[in-house]
């Protein structure tokens, strides 16, 4: 039987894990969405929304495996950190996206440190 702690472990894991692999899954179901938010500075945009589906599906299936755990979070927070300019992007050219509101774009930016602290916390420190 697991230990409360555990249990609250396991379940952080596995919403982390989830979170992951359906917005990996995501960026091949809607290329377009990410091609439309990706800066023009980012050279060959499709390959790279492709290639970071796969490291979040990668990403969010090995912090499920033990062994796995901690590069797998290593993984996760350098890709949230590499993935940041684009949403500073999107902040700075909000007239880009006037379907989306302002409040929404700064939380979007905002939500990144707490996904790196999330995966910190619950992948990469040691329990």
């Amino acid at each position: 039987m697991l230990s409360t702690q555990s249990r609250g472990q396991f379940m952080s894991l596995l919403l982390l894990a989830l979170l992951f692999v359906a917005a990996g899954i995501n960026h091949f179901v809607n290329p377009g969405f990410y091609l439309k938010i990706t800066p023009d500075s980012v050279p060959w945009p499709l390959a790279m929304i492709y290639l970071s589906g796969v490291f979040e599906v990668l990403g969010g299936i090995g912090v499920l495996v033990p062994n796995l755990r901690r590069a797998a979070g290593w993984g996760l927070i350098a890709l949230l950190i590499a993935v940041s300019p684009v949403h500073v992007d999107m902040l700075v050219h909000a007239d880009r996206f006037p379907e989306v509101p302002m409040w929404a774009l700064v939380a979007r930016l905002l939500l990144q440190p707490v996904l790196i602290a999330w995966v910190w916390w619950t992948a990469v420190k040691p329990h």
